[in-house]
């Protein structure tokens, strides 16, 4: 079984967040902030061309569905819910 998204939606998994600082001072659950930030696992037929399934993307904070899938996270979102989408490059832009 697996999923696949309908109506425009963008199925991500949230990306954790650390679990110590750089310091290397852990930090506990209560103080962990909400990542919102993920990697695309999955996109309904009609859903954007800006985003494809592997993308880095960051999302709004408190938006999308959450949804447990064998055992895994994942977070279902509308198109207008992507904020941000990373790209590597080859060089450094000047």
């Amino acid at each position: 079984m697996k999923i696949e998204p309908i109506k425009g939606r963008i199925l991500v998994k949230p990306i954790k967040a650390n679990e110590k600082t750089s310091k290397g001072i852990y930090i506990p659950d209560t103080s962990k902030k909400k990542m919102n930030e993920g990697k695309i696992v999955a996109l309904a037929e009609d859903s954007t061309e800006e985003v494809a399934v592997g993308d880095h993307v960051v999302f709004k904070e408190f938006s999308g569905t959450e949804l447990k899938f064998e055992g895994e996270k994942y977070i279902l979102l509308n198109e207008e819910d992507l904020l941000v989408k990373y790209i590597e490059l080859d060089e450094i832009p000047e």
